[in-house]
Formats: structure tokens, sequence, C-alpha cells
């Protein structure tokens, strides 16, 4: 009886689409770093890896949403550091020195993000290999296995911040087991085209591991309690996305251009 009476709520229903939005914007960087991290992997073993990272991913959400209780506790202080931050204008700590268990793994799923995309970026910069710290080429094996176990740490961060989004929407657990589903499809639907359109794209790359050192900066900020405005973030995302955008319609016209010129001379 509980479910028809969602499903003849309006107010469901536009609870509903809303949480799907929110989780899709929220998807698109657990994608990104699939997408890219399945792009170093073989061919025939691509679309298997974002399959399988994508399917876990609905496995700990769906976890996590069968344990409510547990995820609202997560939020519930650890430990404190005996210092406080520094004073903002407004009298409050500028940052938070109390931990919860949600802080201490979004700081660490950032750290790994930054460190990720940082190695990821000097590897495009510098394609030789070095001796220097930053360099993980013949010295991280990129084959499935590990592919898939970065992929599930990275899901277990994105799901606890999905989660606690989806908890924050709406207290109707039907609604969000179906916005998680629903929002893992269309994850699934777009996993091939997105990783690749990065991979025929080398500048695209370059943009999308600036968006994960964005992300990672941004989940390490959150856990130490200054919160960013989600709005800001994929605004600057969109807007950047917008520029590369307009710089590939322009490199295309150039080569048409060159193409055109180099025929017209013969």
């Amino acid at each position: 009886m509980d479910i028809v009476a969602l499903l003849s709520d309006p107010a469901a229903w536009a609870a509903l689409i809303t949480l799907i939005v929110m989780e899709v914007v929220l998807g698109i960087d657990n994608l990104i770093f699939i997408s890219i991290l399945s792009n170093k992997l073989p061919e025939h073993q691509r679309t298997k890896a974002r399959r399988i990272g994508i399917s876990l991913a609905l496995v700990m959400r769906l976890g996590l949403l069968s344990t409510l209780a547990f995820i609202v506790g997560m939020t519930q202080t650890v430990f404190s550091l005996p210092w406080h931050g520094m004073i903002g204008q407004d009298g409050k700590p500028i940052f938070e020195l109390d931990f919860s268990w949600r802080d201490i793994i979004l700081i660490s799923g950032g750290l790994f993000l930054v460190w990720k995309a940082t190695t990821e970026i000097h590897e495009k910069v510098d394609p030789h290999e070095t001796d220097t710290l930053l360099d993980v080429k013949g010295k991280v094996i990129t084959n499935f296995g590990s592919a898939i176990f970065q992929i599930i740490l990275l899901d277990i961060v994105f799901s606890i911040d999905s989660i606690l989004t989806a908890i924050g929407m709406t207290d109707q657990l039907p609604i969000m087991i179906t916005a998680v589903v629903i929002t893992v499809i269309i994850m699934l639907i777009a996993a091939d085209p997105l990783a690749n359109f990065i991979n025929n794209n080398p500048t695209v790359v370059m943009l999308a591991l600036g968006f994960l050192l964005m992300i990672g900066a941004i989940l390490i900020a959150d856990g130490f309690g200054v919160h960013v405005p989600k709005g800001y973030i994929y605004a600057a995302m969109a807007f950047s996305a917008g520029v590369e955008a307009l710089n590939m319609m322009v490199r295309r016209r150039q080569v048409r251009k060159a193409a055109a010129d180099d025929n017209t001379r013969h």
C-alpha cells in the first residue's frame, strides 16, 4: 500500500526525478575515472572492466541503502584533533578538526584521486620512463585486476557520497533505490561512448584528469568540513568542457581547410 501511495503522490515523483538528476551528475565523476582507467587496458578488456566497475557501484549503493542506520552513524565524530581551525569572519572555524568515518573516507579517497590524476598527468606530459616518484610506468602493473581494484576504491568513496546525498533529499527508501538503479543503468549506457570519446581525443583526456584532480581536492576539503557548493564545481566543469568543444571544432575546421587546400594544389 505504501508503494501504491508513493506512485500516486506527485511530490514523490518530483523527488525521484530530482534525485535521479543529482545522482547522474554525481555519477559523472565516477564514470570519468572508470573511463580513463579502463582505457589503459587492452581493448578486449575495456568494456568488461567498465561493466564490472559500474555493476560494483550499484551493488555498493544498494548495500549501503540496506544499512541506512550505519550510514547515518558514519557522520558522527570518531575522533578530534586537539587544535582549532582558523576563525573566519563569521566567528566560526574555517575548517573542522572533528572527523567522522565519512570524513576519513572522503579524505582518503580524495588523496587517492589526487595522486592518481597527478601520476596520469605526469605520464601524459612526460611519456619517457624516469626514476621519479610520479612515474608509474613499469612500477604499477596496469592489468585487469589492478584496474578493478582501483575502481572499487573510488566506487566506495563515490557511493558513500551518493547515498548521503540521497538521504539528504528524501526519507523514502523505494525512491532512493529506484533513483540509484536508474542512475546506474544510465551510467552503463553512457560508459562505452564516453570512454571512446575520451580515448579518441587526447586533449579531452587531460581535461578529464584536471576534473579528477579538482574533484579529489574537493573531497579532501569536504572531509575537513570546508563545503564547496557543488553547483560551482559543475558549472566550472561545464564551462571548461564548452571551451574544449569549441577548440575541437576549430581544430577540425583547420584540418578540413588544410585538406581542401592540399586538394586544390594537386
